[in-house]
Formats: C-alpha cells, structure tokens, sequence
C-alpha cells in the first residue's frame, strides 16, 4: 500500500513508503523508499495512485508521485529517482527490480497518477508482456514488464530551464518516439480561444505575460504557462487495454495552468488573499525553499480554458503500431453560473473499460453523463443522464447469463460536477 502526503507544503515532508503487509497477521513484512532519507531532504515520491501486481512473475508495479515540494527543487538536486516513475519491486521481499523515470526533477507536478496497466503485445511473432504507463505530461511509456527497457524507443531531449534562485533544472526529459503525444503541449498566445473578441483578446494578453517555451518550461517569478497543466494529460482515470486490437484507450485533458514562484517576502499577502476568496486557485507556503507558489487554471473573464477546445478527450492507441487510431471529444456541456454551456470535449477525470463487445464505457466527463463508445472508430452508440458526476471507473460481469455495467455516481467537488451518492447499474433485455 502507498500513502497520501501533502507533497507541496514544506522540503521535510514524510517519506513516500511503500508497505507490504501479510494480510494474515497483519504484520509489516517489507517496505520500500522512493527517495531514501540518506540521498536528500526532502520527502513526498509517494504512491498515491492504483498499484499492480504480477502475481506470477511475483512483482509489483508502484506509480511514485512529485517529490516536495512540487514547484521548487533545489533541496533536491538530481533528478530525484525513483519519484515521477513506475517501479518494480519483488512481492515477496521488496526487493527493486527495475525503474523508469517518466519525469527528471519534477518542478510541475507531474505525478505518476495512472495506474500501471498490465498487458500483452503481439510483436514481430511473439508476445512481449508489458507495463503501459500515462503519465500527466501526455506522454505515454510502453515498458517490457521483466526489465522495464522501453518497447518504442524513448529520447532524452532538451527542455527549457529555470531562471529561479537556486534552482537547477533537468537538461533533458524523456520522451517516446511512439506513441505521439496524447495532449496538447505547447501553448502560445497566437493560440488564444474565445467566445467572442473580448474574451480572445483578454486570452491573448493574459498569455502574452507568461513565459511559454512548451512543454517543461520551469515555474517562475514572472509566471509560467504550464502546459499540461497537473490535471494532466493522462491523471488517475488510467485507461484501458483491447487485447484482440491492441489498442489502448484512455481519457486526457487539454489545460494549461499559470503559476507563479512568490519570493518568501511577498508570500503571506497572496495566502491571504486565497484565504479570502479573491484568488481562483491554489497557494501553497513551499517552506524551506526561496518561494511560496500559486496555480490556477488560465481562463477568459467568462471562466472557459484559454486554448482551443476540446479540453478533454478521448483517445485510442494503436500499440501494435504505436500510432493513434482515434481520437474524439470527451463530454458536450460545462456549467459556468449557473448556466449549461455547449462545448466539444469538457475537462474530465474517471477512466474508461473496453468489454469483449467492443465497446467503450465511460463516464468522466463535466455533462454528468455516461456513455458507450465503438471501439473501432470512437463513435458514440450510447449515452445516459446519471443523477451525479460519473467521476469514477466504470465496472462489468456477468450473472445468469447477463451482462451488467455499473458506475459509482458521486460527482467531483473540483471539477463542478453534479455530487451524489448513487450506484448505477445498466444492462440490455
């Protein structure tokens, strides 16, 4: 089992343990350390997503987390290993087997949230068992399960670095030659979207302020348009994998997010304002580091994403190829005062499942709906009202013969959906 941890508050936050008990006696049988103590600091690499096991080839893929704090990171030089990664570890002991860094330094809290998902690839005449792992930046990892050596080739590029005092950013990060990308990840204010003039405009002149160099560009004093945002890209909804077509089916958001690095003396007035209600985001003390930071999303007057639309979607990849067969709007409508706007994909989170029909059952979306895809082409076949937002991944079986699908219908206090306490369940006559 892993923990939650407040990653973003101080340097000297807990330590990321992982935990293995004997489910028997309850006793503590091993436990692992993303960022052992001796090496830095600082604390947090924790697991706070769906870990998965291999239970016959006796290992346990951990998803680690950003270490602390998320947006300053010169308490821990380095790139920080084994936080932002997916991990092996032996189930008997704990031992480590293997580890993939997805992201170097995290300075963008780029957690690993989506749960490692375990599957078989035909390639070249053989079955390759794999560890496909999302992650928040829209980069997706295709890993062999024993030694964690990439499927499709993974290069170290050069990504823009920090101006803040004391930081030392990652020359490089990783990406995967395939599959592409999965969101957006460069943002300009030539890009600004809105409804009208005056919303574009106030777009435009609200990115024109912040630095944007794309994907990876460091938090800063001057502000930063973070592109994805922490909501991601890929987030805890995971995805989903069809054997039979080897593709591999998830939800993803395009957002971007400005934040600031606030020097230590201008700290406390802008915490103040959170704590009043006349900042729309986050703030967060960083302590032990030269800045205090804030995070919201970038937005028109109005309240919409300041880039164009969809802001979620979702998305098949060819993993036989390691191409993108499809990729479609994810929800119609957003709620902004009181008002139901009509929109082409809406920011989302709850993961999808692929049944043997073909089909593709999600909810996820800001509509509160719940629907059925083809798996084939992302043509929607089916879709229902469910009395609260369907933030939650769906599940199937079968019983006397029929085939149920159900869906915990809760809603989502940060995304705005409708909040319930429902459990759904949906079959055919």
């Amino acid at each position: 089992m892993g923990s939650a941890i407040a990653d973003n508050d101080r340097v000297d936050s807990p330590s990321g343990l992982v935990r293995a008990f004997d489910a028997r006696t309850g006793e503590l049988r091993w436990k692992w350390e993303s960022l052992p103590a001796t090496l830095a600091p600082t604390g947090a690499g924790n697991v706070w997503s769906m870990i998965s096991v291999d239970a016959a080839r006796n290992l346990v893929f951990v998803p680690t987390g950003a270490p602390s704090p998320d947006y300053h990171g010169a308490k821990r030089p380095g790139d920080d290993k084994w936080a932002n990664s997916v991990v092996a570890l032996r189930g008997k002991d704990g031992r480590f087997v293997w580890g993939f860094q997805l992201v170097h330094h995290d300075l963008w809290d780029y957690d690993t949230a989506s749960q490692p998902l375990l599957a078989t690839l035909h390639r070249n005449g053989s079955d390759v068992p794999v560890v496909i792992q999302g992650n928040k930046t829209g980069n997706l990892f295709v890993l062999d399960r024993e030694t964690g050596v990439p499927v499709f080739k993974v290069e170290e590029r050069a990504v823009p670095q920090s101006d803040a005092d004391e930081e030392r950013t990652s020359r490089t990060q990783p990406f995967p030659v395939a599959p592409p990308p999965l969101v957006r990840q460069q943002l300009s204010a030539d890009d600004a979207w809105g409804t009208n003039d005056a919303e574009r405009n106030a777009c435009r002149e609200r990115l024109q302020r912040l630095r944007s160099n794309g994907i990876f560009t460091p938090p800063s004093v001057q502000g930063t348009a973070a592109i994805p945002g922490n909501l991601g890209g890929m987030n805890w909804s995971s995805g989903a994998f069809d054997p039979q077509r080897q593709l591999f089916v998830t939800n993803v958001n395009n957002l971007a997010m400005e934040v600031h690095l606030i020097p230590r003396d201008q700290y406390l007035p802008q915490e103040q304002a959170a704590e009043a209600g006349k900042f729309r985001g986050d703030v967060s003390p960083q302590h032990g580091t030269p800045y205090g930071m804030s995070r919201q999303a970038i937005v028109s007057p109005m309240g919409l994403p300041c880039l164009p639309p969809p802001w979620g979607e979702l998305v098949a990849v060819d993993l036989a190829k390691g191409t993108i067969r499809w990729h479609v709007p994810l929800g119609t409508t957003v709620k902004l005062e009181g008002k139901t706007i009509p929109v082409g994909g809406t920011p989302n989170l709850g993961g999808p499942i692929v049944t043997a029909g073909g089909l593709v059952f999600i909810g996820s979306s800001m509509d509160d709906s719940f629907r059925a895809f083809d798996v084939d082409t992302g043509r929607v076949l089916w879709s229902v009202q469910l009395p609260a937002g369907g933030q939650a991944t769906p599940m199937t079986f079968e019983e006397n013969g029929g085939q149920y699908v159900v869906i915990s219908a809760g809603g989502h206090g940060k995304l705005g959906t409708t909040l319930g306490d429902s459990v759904i369940g949906f079959t055919l006559p």
